[in-house]
């Protein structure tokens, strides 16, 4: 027998059987779209995610009050840690890695301008907040480089704030009321939209000092330490300890390089896109499981037909490479159907849902691909091996 022959029996015996090959090529389809729709989602979420954290860029470092991880002893009552200061943020600015440093501290106040009044988040920050954050003016200026200590009484507004108070008004110059104090309009931030759940556009920033004022603050919420890009992060965050160690006593801060955070969010982003893969691949062990009871069947019906194969010549490994390669040809086609129908549900999503984050990871498609073609050996396999095992004679005599 032939290797052309072994191929001509099993493609007529795909085509004979219609309905059968269309169950087990359905199967695997739907096993693989899945496991690509799903990827596809969980990738884009990834991709979404990672790229709100990065638009203000990577080389930040976090600065916050208080220690989250201890070592050894206690370090006593909770509120015996330092609070971090506006001479902290001023020292850490003439550490030779520094780049900007922006002393922050955020809260929620009512603006008043114009007979209008709205409750809105209200940001203190420095002079090099929007170099440092890659926030851009659209309007004016952003906070000048006065001394932080007592800082002239400016506001920037956020362009939702702006719409809401002044119209199609060029507010520079404008006083509103921030609490119970009063600012002059200097500036108004182009629209940045909502990141991570926060409306950058739904503010108003004010110096830092001012904002401490405004909301009754002894200490910051945060310093940011933008660094130079070729400088190694373990040397910026050892220099950054060693000033504050300096000017506290001991390390009663926590210091978060953004790296740091970015490492761990893609860790845990990648588990979640495993795991909906995971979740997909149930779907393709079902379209196994019927693949290979449908071989079963297979070999059940066609029992004389393998008996006169035998009669005429064929060896057992020809019989075994027969019901291989109908196997085979079954999981590539539900394969290659599974990918285009995947393929296609995710584009159209794309296209219909804008704000859903679906990009297809061509690495799962072709890994997909490629097990849909291992199932297929494997499903065939038993199959095959008790087809080989058949005695002619017994086959013969079930016709």
């Amino acid at each position: 027998m032939k290797t052309i022959d072994t191929f001509q029996l099993a493609f007529h015996s795909l085509t004979a059987h219609r309905l059968r090959t269309l169950l087990s090529v359905s199967g695997i389809a739907v096993g693989i779209a899945a496991v690509i729709l799903l990827t596809a989602i969980g990738d884009g979420v990834q991709r979404f995610v990672l790229s709100e954290f990065t638009q203000f860029g990577t080389n930040i470092i976090a600065i916050k009050p208080g220690k989250i991880t201890t070592h050894g002893g206690s370090l006593g009552a909770i509120g015996s840690a330092r609070i971090l200061t506006i001479d902290d943020a001023i020292a850490l600015k003439h550490s030779r890695y520094t780049q900007y440093t922006n002393a922050s501290v955020m809260g929620n106040a009512e603006i008043r301008a114009n007979g209008l009044s709205r409750r809105v988040t209200v940001y203190g920050q420095g002079p090099d907040f929007s170099r440092a954050f890659n926030m851009q003016v659209e309007i004016g200026q952003f906070l000048p480089d006065d001394d932080p200590r007592s800082p002239r009484a400016y506001a920037v507004l956020g362009a939702k704030v702006h719409n809401e108070l002044f119209g199609d008004k060029n507010p520079l110059g404008e006083i509103i009321q921030v609490g119970g104090s009063r600012f002059r309009v200097i500036g108004v931030m182009a629209s940045k939209g909502h990141v991570l759940g926060f409306d950058l556009d739904d503010t108003v920033f004010i110096p830092t000092t001012r904002a401490l004022e405004v909301f009754n603050r002894e200490g910051l919420m945060e310093i940011n330490v933008s660094y130079q890009p070729d400088a190694s992060v373990d040397a910026v965050v050892e220099e950054i300890k060693n000033i504050l160690i300096a000017r506290h006593g001991r390390e009663d801060f926590t210091v978060t390089p953004q790296q740091q955070l970015l490492s761990t969010l893609s860790t845990v982003l990648n588990i979640l896109k495993f795991a909906v893969a995971a979740l997909g691949g149930i779907s393709l062990l079902v379209g196994t499981v019927g693949m290979v009871t449908l071989m079963h069947i297979a070999v059940a019906e066609r029992v004389a037909e393998i008996g006169l194969l035998t009669a005429l010549g064929a060896t057992r490994a020809r019989i075994r490479i027969l019901f291989l390669i109908e196997s085979t040809v079954l999981s590539t086609l539900g394969g290659l159907m599974g990918l285009s129908i995947g393929a296609s549900i995710a584009w159209l999503l794309k296209l219909l849902i804008v704000n859903l984050p679906v990009n297809i990871p061509w690495n799962f498609v072709l890994g997909a691909l490629a097990l849909s073609m291992i199932i297929g050996l494997a499903a065939g396999m038993l199959p095959a091996m008790r087809a080989a095992r058949l005695n002619p004679v017994d086959a013969l005599r079930t016709e």
